[in-house]
């Protein structure tokens, strides 16, 4: 780290994404949409909409969320993250109490403000972390994701200490009111703490918007591939996370899978771990290719032997290799070879990962469970290529950055 005086800043930095685990996974759990359903009359998987109202959010903000983040820095991104964020949690407390219509209507524009918040953040807290642990950026990224994977383990343990019983059925406004609550006192304490953009003489810099910064930004072939590594890593996981228990139901004939979520998620907090070590061995960049092949592999043993134990092995190096930190790690290569436009380059890769979740999620829902193994041994496959490409071609691509 660069300054000891920054620390209590990536603290609350990462404290936002532990707190972002919850958000982005509330949704999904199945005692919320059940409790929601409940007090808005609609059917359990009408919440899904909610759901994909997040990813609108996602893709509305990131064209502008990242200039904001280089012109303005990255303080007014995460403030703004962070309040945007209160609203969405805050208000789906409020759409609970609504009920009827008018709530699912509240929680339908909350999770749209959500999924701005989540683009505020990540075009402000990635280049933060990045510029505050310069002498590793990779490790500094992938400690966003390990504040995320620890906060979702732990979710069912937050769901079981704030759930109540109200006249309407059970409710977990608690846990809403709470991570709205904290948000805002995240968001005070950044107003404050110091942040390395902040601390630069930047007056007489002239910082250029999205269409400015892209026009002006020499883009070789490489580093387009390495923004398509967002969509292509982000398929990945999500087809395993929202399909292979159906998978594993259909052809296996596995009656209830749902343990697969928990080596999932093993797999994943290990691999942050030990990932954070060897990148201080082994280039950043060599792990979006071998990555990719450890999860093609998997995929492809996967449909080919269907069984508890292979879908068991698949979940955890699925976790490990494709949920890992693989994104984060596509974005901070990416901000090396654009140190000057950080905030951009993000809003790019995000926006990719973002176009992932709405595209390719819509198209699996109309396919059978291995119809979509196909897809993701397909996509998986694919992001091999791209990161290949962008191995053999890295050398000239850190040349031309630094020139």
């Amino acid at each position: 780290m660069t300054n000891k005086k920054y620390l209590p800043s990536v603290i609350v930095l990462y404290l936002n994404y532990f707190l972002h685990g919850v958000g982005c996974s509330i949704l999904g759990q199945a005692v919320i949409k059940e409790a929601l359903a409940g007090s808005w009359n609609v059917e359990v998987m009408a919440i899904t909409a909610i759901s994909a109202a997040l990813g609108l959010g996602r893709l509305i903000a990131l064209p502008f969320a990242g200039p904001l983040s280089d012109k303005l820095g990255r303080r007014v991104s995460v403030v703004i993250g962070g309040l945007s964020y209160a609203i969405y949690l805050i208000g789906l407390a409020m759409a609970f109490n609504a009920g009827g219509g008018a709530g699912y209507r509240i929680a339908y524009v909350c999770a749209i403000v959500g999924g701005i918040a989540n683009s505020f953040l990540d075009t402000g807290i990635y280049p933060a972390v990045a510029e505050i642990i310069h002498k590793a950026p990779g490790v500094a990224t992938m400690g966003i994701k390990f504040a995320i994977a620890i906060s979702q383990m732990l979710l069912p343990f937050f769901l079981g200490v704030t759930v109540a019983q109200t006249a309407t059925g059970t409710s977990y406004n608690r846990l809403f009111y709470i991570c709205g609550i904290c948000y805002l006192v995240l968001m005070a304490l950044i107003i404050f703490f110091p942040l390395p953009d902040s601390d630069k003489n930047k007056a007489a810099e002239k910082k250029e918007g999205l269409i400015e910064s892209i026009k002006h930004t020499k883009f070789s072939a490489g580093s387009i591939a390495l923004i398509l590594i967002g969509f292509t890593c982000t398929g990945t996981f999500q087809l395993w996370l929202n399909c292979a228990q159906n998978f594993a139901k259909d052809v296996v004939g596995w009656e209830d899978p749902s343990i697969m979520q928990s080596f999932y998620s093993i797999g994943t907090i290990l691999a942050l771990i030990v990932t954070a070590f060897l990148t201080r061995k082994i280039k950043d960049v060599r792990f979006i290719l071998i990555y990719p092949v450890i999860c093609l592999v998997t995929l492809v043993a996967v449909l080919m032997v269907p069984s508890q134990a292979m879908c068991k092995a698949g979940a955890f190096l699925i976790g490990w290799a494709g949920a890992g930190g693989l994104l984060q790690i596509a974005t901070s290569v990416c901000n090396m070879l654009f140190p000057k436009i950080k905030g951009t380059v993000t809003a790019l890769v995000m926006i990719a990962s973002s176009l992932c979740n709405y595209t390719i999620l819509t198209a699996a829902a109309q396919m059978t469970p291995s119809g979509v193994m196909i897809m993701n041994i397909v996509l998986t496959a694919i992001g091999v290529l791209l990161g290949l490409f962008v191995n053999k071609n890295y050398a000239k691509m850190l040349a031309s950055a630094e020139e």
